[in-house]
């Protein structure tokens, strides 16, 4: 009777975390809408595009990139290798929107071991404005993108980011990779940002450059082994905060593969576990799996029937996370729920796999990454 009643209760504390979660991350989040542009003068603003390798989206995100309702802005692209395929989409972009100022910068500077970072410094030397946005190649920036971030900019701020949400997929694991990315991730860390435990998230960062320049510069960020922890340390250490956008921006996916997931889900992981390890330990209680393998130890024990428990369960977890992301105009289809089972069934291995050292793969290199230290970089077998 002792088990029962504490399974019993132990499940029901977890989904009542659960649906806490979404009730805070629901009231930080507002659905998509356009923020005019400027009417007085506003600063003018660098952003910084670290790119590597075509993308199925590739030719739409460099377009929006150019479209921005912003007075005054300047791009830099910024590309490792001269003989990188994306080089030539990006001149011909550049070539085709003459009156946005745009730059390609090609080479790496090793000011870490994290091969972003590396690709981003040339550009952040460079930049010429005060107000600067490190933004991923990938992330669908509305015309309103700016805008967006700067409105996110508070006195006691020290960055403003977006978590990705994912959209378009093409295929069932691109629809489990927006069950990770919306519903659980986005969630969560609106859900922190709630409790004053804002984080970074790299997609799209705001800088104000003075500020970072003062506190070590670009090469503060190679601290950690991802650059979105490293931010998040220096900007807590200066006693600001990290403030996220009211309506995260799109990464359009496209078709996906289990192996893709289960590579990006597995260093995601790892990163947070060597960066905040106090924080990813509860991650395994977060989805569905915990509290659903607790009702049904408490149900078998009681002698109340599996199947019933299991629906009444699955309901009360994934319910809210569909309204949540129906109200917040997130991709949803009829097999959404299949796809955040599937997500939920993932978790306690990609959370395992965490804890071991070995390799992890971004994008054809092999990384290494250890505990307290930087990422170390090897060349692919």
């Amino acid at each position: 009777m002792e088990l029962t009643i504490a399974a019993g209760l132990a499940s029901s504390a977890l989904l009542l975390s659960n649906l806490a979660s979404i009730l805070l991350a629901a009231s930080r989040l507002k659905r998509r809408h356009v923020i005019a542009p400027p009417a007085g003068a506003q600063p003018p603003v660098t952003i910084i595009v670290p790119s590597r390798g075509i993308e199925p989206f590739t030719q739409e995100t460099l377009q929006r990139a150019f479209s921005l309702d912003w007075p005054r802005y300047e791009l830099i692209f910024c590309v490792a290798h001269a003989d990188d395929p994306v080089v030539n989409l990006v001149k011909a972009a550049i070539a085709r929107h003459p009156k946005v100022a745009a730059r390609l910068l090609v080479g790496e500077d090793r000011i870490s071991a994290n091969p972003k970072l590396n690709n981003c410094a040339k550009g952040w030397q460079a930049a010429r404005h005060d107000w600067v946005i490190l933004a991923d190649s990938n992330v669908l920036m509305p015309r309103d993108y700016v805008q967006q971030l700067m409105a996110a900019w508070r006195p006691d701020t020290g960055l403003v980011c977006s978590t990705p949400i994912g959209s378009r997929p093409d295929g069932f694991w691109a629809e489990v990779e927006c069950a990770f990315l919306n519903s659980l991730q986005a969630r969560w860390q609106y859900t922190g940002e709630a409790l004053g435990l804002g984080f970074a998230q790299g997609k799209s960062m705001l800088w104000n450059k003075p500020m970072l320049d003062a506190n070590g510069g670009i090469e503060a960020l190679g601290a950690e082994s991802a650059e979105d922890a490293a931010a998040t340390k220096l900007v807590n250490s200066l006693g600001l905060r990290v403030n996220l956008v009211a309506s995260p921006f799109e990464q359009p996916l496209g078709l996906r593969t289990f192996a893709q997931i289960w590579a990006r889900q597995a260093r995601w992981a790892r990163l947070r576990r060597v960066t905040f390890p106090l924080f990813f330990a509860p991650e395994i209680l977060t989805g569905a799996a915990a509290p659903l393998l607790l009702a049904l130890l408490a149900a078998a024990s009681a002698g109340v029937s599996l199947p019933s428990t299991a629906l009444c369960v699955l309901a009360i977890a994934y319910l809210p996370e569909c309204l949540l992301a129906s109200a917040k105009g997130w991709y949803l289809s009829p097999r959404s729920v299949t796809a955040m089972l599937t997500r939920d069934a993932m978790l306690p291995a990609i959370w395992a796999r965490a804890w071991f050292g070995g390799a992890v793969d971004w994008r054809g290199n092999a990384m290494t990454i250890r505990a307290k230290a930087m990422t170390e970089l090897e060349e692919p077998a």
